[in-house]
């Protein structure tokens, strides 16, 4: 039997296998190949949708179906894994999140693209930096599977991590949305603060702990292990047989530590935490 064959390992994307600045380090890449080629299975857990995700896809190594929209899908190249859609309909929910906060940008995350129910500030630049399809959404497109969409503050330049601060009351905003949400959709949604100005919404149940343990159970692995830093990560984090979180995440106060993300976490968790658990 090989070293890591009991375990599936899963990983958040930003923040976590990349440094502050979105680069991934190489540290990083170079512990995941050790541990697949030893017998561990491995994929990014991550709330980013299938088309932001072209810079995951071509740079971390994978040997087990992606995870991404925080749970709701898995795939396998080209293969739908599972796919967990929100039960309301698209265009009439995402027209009353507008109405009800037009100052916010709204975002329905497709399978194939990103569409603009409600543009604000300088979506063009920021998504043509992005390489990530983007269309102004219109009646009775055909977006195809409701997995997930996004309501977050004002885009202010090209940037990705500009929605993870804001000032009190931008912060605020987005909160009101948040509790709004829940409150109209009651038990059809489910919402995660991915940073301080943005949020995911799915539909109710999903999380990244659920996604990694169907994922497990069909690899047949018998122990889970989960590395992430911030809220969208925390079920992950709790539920997982055994959780880490990179010195500098936001939820590093919750869970044992590595070191920080630019210094390589999730090779800290391969090199130094696995080997300590078998």
């Amino acid at each position: 039997m090989a070293l890591f064959s009991d375990i599936l390992l899963t990983a958040d994307f930003d923040r976590t296998l990349t440094n502050q600045n979105g680069q991934v380090p190489v540290r990083n890449l170079e512990a995941i190949r050790y541990f697949m080629e030893n017998g561990g299975a491995f994929t990014v857990n991550t709330g980013r949708s299938l088309p932001q995700s072209r810079t995951v896809l071509e740079q971390i190594p994978m040997n087990a179906p992606f995870l991404c929209y925080n749970g709701s899908l898995a795939i396998d190249g080209e293969q739908i894994v599972f796919a967990h859609t929100i039960d309301l309909p698209l265009e009439e929910t995402l027209r009353e999140v507008c109405a009800a906060f037009p100052d916010l940008n709204v975002d329905l995350h497709g399978v194939s693209a990103h569409f603009g129910f409600q543009p604000v500030g300088c979506w063009e630049e920021y998504y043509a930096a992005r390489n990530c399809a983007y269309h102004l959404a219109h009646a009775h497109a055909d977006y195809g599977p409701f997995l997930k969409f996004n309501v977050y503050g004002e885009l202010r330049d090209d940037t990705f991590y500009q929605v993870f601060s804001g000032t009190p009351e931008e912060i605020a905003r987005v909160d009101a949305a948040a509790d709004w949400l829940k409150e109209v959709y009651g038990d059809k949604l489910v919402v995660y603060h991915a940073g301080a100005r943005v949020l995911n919404v799915h539909t109710a149940g999903v999380s990244k702990l659920r996604a990694a343990r169907d994922l497990q159970e069909s690899l047949g692995r018998r122990i889970l292990v989960c590395v992430g830093d911030a809220e969208n990560d925390l079920s992950m984090l709790e539920g997982a047989d055994y959780a880490f979180c990179p010195g500098d995440g936001t939820v590093a106060d919750r869970f044992p530590n590595v070191c920080p993300c630019a210094e390589g976490a999730v090779a800290d968790v391969i090199y130094h935490k696995l080997p300590q658990i078998l």
